[in-house]
């Protein structure tokens, strides 16, 4: 990357996207012919190089300010000569352009930099069919050009910390020679107007103070976008690019990205494109602008990555899509112990390009490092670029010892703990019991989140895993205020306002619960299949069938094995009407998990309010789903009461199978407690007679629920030779007592 002292030109048509909407080709092929016939002739003429185009602008280097401006007034004066049978407000095609002397950053043949950006910003405030130069330039051209200049004085710009100077070129030459200080207008109309003025400014600047400068062409570009950019600075993180050679270092610049989403989605005045998205372009060969575009983004941050040893090389650009221009570039040789002080002057010089303002909490949340052993950070990186892949058992195992590990390098990670937390509230959730018992994910899960909090007070996903737990735990007050907590430690964070949508939807505050999951979505507009399913199911639980299904269906793609996909899916097509569909998803949910049942779900979702839960039973239940596990219908007159149910339950060992072939044998003492094992389960817990019904509680297991079910005497005897039945929402067990 090469650095150097250059005369930059910025020219741009004045109006292109009105125009083009009069007469899109006719306006098109004029501003070729000019580009043909009058812009480059003159370039070439006064030693100037076309950079690029970039749509109806033009970036040019030259020689010498003095060759810039002599080009630029010839333009000009060329302009005037061709436009002048034409109306001014009507199709006349002018240029406003600007120059500027300064450094700029040479990355082959494009040029980025402060002195690109001076020129754009002076190139706004020329007038149409005008040239505006910078202090600098001025400088060197005020006595050697039959031109005359006008004054504007000190000008304060976007992105830049200190005002600059800016002049207006003078093409009549009565004026050459001379320097005069351009004054406001003031007249009749302009007092008579100042109040209204004064209100429009005020207006304008509220509307568009996140904007750099007025691009003209922003308006055609704007259309191109894919969503409607947000009312503050939005930003996507590019992955960064490993330029080592070696693919061992990839979790490194994975690892840089993804902490620099992170630490800017803290930052309330920012809006930050969530990780999933900017990964899914990895590798994407796509321009800048069209990335942009996709995304719904003003800005868009790059960078590449080279580690040699100890040694760390980190190159980054902060690009406006809207102009194609850089709005800031750096480039870091460090060692790899300085790589938060890396991060920390990126994310300052963003927000300072940016002009956010920054509240004390933010300030001291991204002023905290997450840990001083930079090896514990390494695994940690890992476990996070693991976290990208859709989780099965190995996945999980191998995250878990990467947190793990770092965790052990620096027990205060509180990031580490998060992390572990995270993946043991999923495991619980899912009741991937062949990873932990749920009684012990559950137990991790709070532990964990519990620590994460203890070491740092603000942890966005610390909060969220709190919130889980506590939503499931019937604590639906408590879930509200960890979600609420998590979101406004991470404002920005897609996956926390997800969350926080689930709990309002479950809670029924629909109208809060649906503008949070559009805004997560927002944040992450090529979500991944967890979030798809997560959006799904709070559409689904605030009625709204025409967005949920799709989602849903979106992440079935991705997910053909998840129970949860087929089991929505299957009440809301029998909710919609749709017979068909309903039918074939509640058989595809039968042979995910064949023991699937009403009852089941009953238990599963009591913490629901009561309406969602009957509606949803609902859908599942015309779908085809069976009251019990195994579609298992007892007659009444073989049902058990409680004077059997209480004999049978004291002092008593029943040995029998599961109906899915499952030996097990399950002991009950005089007062009421049990122990049931099986070839590869032993566990305790506690039981009741409730009427007609036995109730058992093992701790950590269905969600810590007391569960109720049947005892049947087995009349039939026609599947099993055993004397009875028992069918709970979990299992259909034949047993016989133990002599």
């Amino acid at each position: 990357m090469e650095r150097r002292l250059a005369a930059v030109l910025i020219a741009d048509v004045v109006g292109y996207s009105r125009l083009s909407r009069l007469d899109e080709e006719g306006t098109r092929l004029r501003f070729q012919s000019d580009l043909g016939h009058i812009l480059e002739p003159l370039f070439r003429e006064h030693h100037g190089r076309l950079v690029k185009t970039m749509g109806d602008g033009l970036l040019v280097e030259f020689r010498s300010v003095v060759d810039a401006t002599q080009c630029a007034v010839e333009i000009q004066r060329r302009k005037a000569e061709a436009e002048a049978d034409k109306a001014p407000n009507g199709e006349r095609l002018d240029f406003r352009i600007g120059i500027n002397l300064g450094d700029i950053i040479v990355e082959g043949d494009d040029i980025h930099g402060d002195g690109v950006n001076i020129a754009d910003r002076v190139q706004g405030l020329a007038e149409p069919g005008g040239i505006a130069i910078s202090g600098t330039a001025y400088d060197q051209v005020s006595s050697k050009l039959k031109v005359g200049f006008a004054s504007l004085g000190q000008q304060t710009v976007k992105g830049l910390a200190e005002p600059i100077r800016v002049y207006r070129v003078l093409l009549d030459p009565g004026a050459a020679g001379r320097t005069v200080v351009e004054k406001p207008r003031r007249n009749a109309a302009w007092v008579k107007g100042s109040v209204v003025g004064l209100v429009a400014i005020a207006l304008s600047t509220a509307v568009a103070w996140w904007q750099p400068w007025t691009w003209i062409g922003q308006e055609g570009m704007a259309q191109r976008f894919a969503y409607p950019l947000p009312d503050q600075p939005s930003v996507a993180v590019l992955p960064f690019i490993n330029v080592s050679g070696d693919s061992d270092h990839d979790h490194l610049a994975e690892g840089l990205t993804d902490d620099l989403i992170t630490e800017l989605s803290k930052v309330s005045g920012l809006f930050v494109i969530a990780r999933h998205s900017v990964f899914a372009l990895k590798g994407s060969t796509d321009k800048i602008q069209d990335v942009a575009a996709e995304l719904g983004v003003h800005y868009v941050l790059e960078g590449t990555l080279q580690r040699a040893d100890q040694r760390l090389r980190i190159n980054v650009k902060l690009i406006d899509a809207m102009s194609g221009l850089s709005l800031w570039a750096e480039r870091y040789d460090r060692q790899y112990a300085d790589l938060f002080a890396v991060q920390d002057d990126v994310i300052g010089k963003i927000i300072a390009a940016l002009e956010v303002k920054l509240s004390e909490g933010e300030r001291d949340q991204l002023a905290r490092i997450p840990t001083d052993n930079l090896e514990a950070y390494d695994n940690y990186m890992r476990a996070e670029q693991q976290g990208l892949i859709w989780r099965d058992v190995d996945t999980y195992r191998q995250t878990l010892s990467y947190y793990q590990r770092a965790i052990d390098l620096d027990p205060k990670f509180a990031d580490a703990h998060a992390g572990i937390a995270r993946v043991a509230v999923d495991v619980w959730r899912n009741d991937y019991n062949y990873l932990w018992s749920a009684a012990v994910a559950r137990k991790i899960a709070y532990d964990a989140a519990g620590q994460a909090l203890k070491l740092d007070a603000n942890n966005a996903r610390a909060h969220t895993v709190l919130a889980l737990l506590q939503l499931v735990d019937g604590r639906p007050l408590e879930a509200k205020e960890s979600a609420l907590r998590a979101v406004s430690a991470q404002p920005g964070d897609a996956e926390a306002l997800a969350n926080l949508a689930l709990i309002l939807a479950q809670t029924g505050e629909h109208e809060q619960a649906l503008d949070d999951i559009e805004r997560a979505l927002r944040l992450d507009p090529s979500p991944s299949s967890s979030l798809q399913l997560l959006s799904g199911i709070v559409y689904y639980t605030t009625r709204h069938l025409e967005k949920a299904i799709p989602l849903i269906e979106a992440a079935g793609a991705s997910l053909p094995k998840a129970e949860a996909v087929r089991e929505y899916l299957a009440s809301a097509y029998a909710q919609r009407g749709d017979q068909q569909s309903a039918a074939a998803e509640a058989a595809e949910l039968l042979k995910l998990f064949p023991d699937t049942n009403l009852s089941y779900y009953g238990y599963l979702y009591d913490y629901w309010r009561e309406e969602d839960l009957y509606r949803h039973l609902f859908g599942l239940r015309v779908a085809g789903i069976p009251e019990w596990p195994f579609g298992f219908v007892g007659a009444a007159s073989d049902r058990l009461g409680p004077a059997e149910l209480k004999q049978l339950t004291t002092d008593k060992t029943w040995v029998g199978v599961h109906k899915n072939g499952t030996g097990f044998a399950q002991f009950f003492d005089m007062d009421g407690n049990t122990a049931y094992r099986t070839s590869n389960t032993n566990i305790t817990g506690r039981i009741e007679v409730k009427g007609n019904q036995l109730c058992e509680k093992y701790d950590g297991y269905f969600l810590d629920r007391m569960v109720c079910g049947y005892v049947y005497r087995n009349t039939a005897k026609g599947e099993r030779t055993a004397d009875y039945i028992n069918v709970t929402p979990q299992s259909l067990k034949f047993f016989s007592i133990e002599k």
